[in-house]
């Protein structure tokens, strides 16, 4: 299938399996450098990394509306170099002010970065569904395994240089240099968009002051009827609700599945494997799970099905029996719930430009991950009180909530066509 698809979409799609790369060659040991290697206290530690997705994932909308307005490839640019120099600092950073002034700065990058090409992948996959008649689900699928990819080889990446002696300042650096990669490759192969407003050019190339002052009302109202055009769209904001539910369950990964670990084991040095397990998955399983999928089931129907299974993933943790060690409650966790992540989210994804203009897909590709990182804020507080909570009553809650978003999503339109991303009839 990659070879089927176009020089762009293999573009884009290697730009994410290299994002993660360089992101994840460095993430996952942050908090022991901030800890160990800088000495900052535990509540410190949590508040950097909270900071770090905070400025990610709530700046996500902002990213959109910057890519919708000048087009992706800037955007994309901007968001590399602004990570080159947060991991070149983040590898010096000394004092909690600079490695906070990094770390927000590399969360903004992505902030930037990851709108623009995913909004990008989804508007160059309904093209090829147009022009080839693939489900545009599977080109979606591609990207997530890409991504996959990345996040299974930049920790051990990061390992080899942690245990080759390097050290965490090495690991940033490299990090650093994936991304110096892409910004070549993005600056030489990445087409551009003409930015709202051009048209306004006089023929002699100036632009006259009365029609540079109509221009800017123009585009200033522009954006504010593209934002209130996304958010009073009464579809898409359930799409967002629904999708919320099942980022507030994923973060369980992050919370109550180490708990778990713990509980069973007496440590939490298991948890590196099951991760390990739900990106191998993901990696050898999203491309033919969605090609099946998207041949018998409509967008809709695949984001509840995915729904439903992650809701199984948490139901099951007090039913299954301790097993090996005890992880096989865990890993029924983490298996259930990676199995629906490769359902829903190819299909979240998908149902996006069904939804929304195409001038806006930006913007709604942000708002998407940007109401959704809110959601898990208030989320993870919420259920982070239920973990000294008997098992049944913990479990039960968490797998309520994916059901909730279940419910919320069979209110969708199906999308277009009779099967998942076809359009048509």
């Amino acid at each position: 299938m990659a070879s089927a698809a176009t020089p762009y979409l293999r573009l884009l799609t290697t730009t994410q399996f290299a994002f993660n790369t360089g992101f994840f060659a460095v993430l996952p040991y942050l908090a022991a450098h901030l800890g160990s290697g800088l000495g900052m206290a535990g509540w410190l530690v949590g508040l950097v990394l909270g900071l770090r997705t905070f400025s990610q994932q709530g700046l996500f909308v902002v990213g959109g509306a910057l890519t919708d307005r000048y087009g992706p490839r800037p955007v994309v640019l901007a968001g590399c170099a602004l990570r080159i120099a947060g991991f070149g600092w983040l590898a010096y950073a000394g004092s909690t002010a600079t490695v906070i002034a990094a770390v927000l700065l590399i969360g903004f990058a992505a902030a930037l970065f990851s709108p623009a090409v995913e909004s990008e992948t989804a508007r160059e996959a309904v093209r090829h569904e147009q022009a080839t008649g693939t489900p545009r689900a599977q080109v979606l699928a591609l990207f997530s395994a890409a991504g996959q990819a990345g996040a299974f080889l930049g920790p051990l990446l990061g390992s080899l240089l942690l245990l080759l002696g390097g050290g965490f300042r090495a690991a940033c650096l490299a990090g650093a240099l994936v991304f110096v990669a892409v910004l070549v490759g993005h600056a030489r192969l990445m087409p551009g968009r003409e930015p709202a407003g051009d048209d306004a050019m006089t023929r002699n190339g100036e632009r006259d002051d009365a029609v540079t002052r109509t221009a800017q009302r123009a585009v200033t109202s522009s954006a504010a009827s593209s934002w209130r055009a996304v958010f009073t769209n009464r579809p898409f904001l359930v799409l967002c609700l629904a999708y919320s539910t099942y980022l507030v369950a994923y973060n369980q990964l992050y919370l109550s599945l180490p708990a778990e670990v713990e509980r069973a084991t007496g440590s939490q040095a298991a948890l590196g494997w099951l991760f390990a397990l739900s990106s191998l998955l993901v990696v050898t399983l999203q491309l033919p799970l969605t090609r099946r999928s998207a041949h018998r089931m409509t967008p809709r129907t695949a984001l509840i099905a995915g729904l439903t299974v992650v809701a199984a993933g948490f139901a099951a943790v007090p039913l299954t029996p301790g097993g090996p060690g005890g992880l096989l409650p865990g890993a029924v966790l983490v298996v259930l719930l990676t199995l629906g992540q490769m359902l829903l989210v190819p299909a979240a994804r998908g149902i996006v430009p069904d939804l929304v203009d195409d001038r806006r897909l930006g913007l709604a590709t942000g708002a998407l991950s940007s109401v959704s990182g809110l959601a898990v804020l208030g989320g993870s507080a919420a259920t982070g009180a239920l973990l000294g909570a008997p098992a049944p009553v913990l479990w039960a809650v968490l797998a309520a909530v994916p059901l909730a978003g279940a419910a919320l999503a069979v209110t969708l339109p199906a999308g277009h066509g009779e099967k998942y991303g076809r359009r048509g009839k």
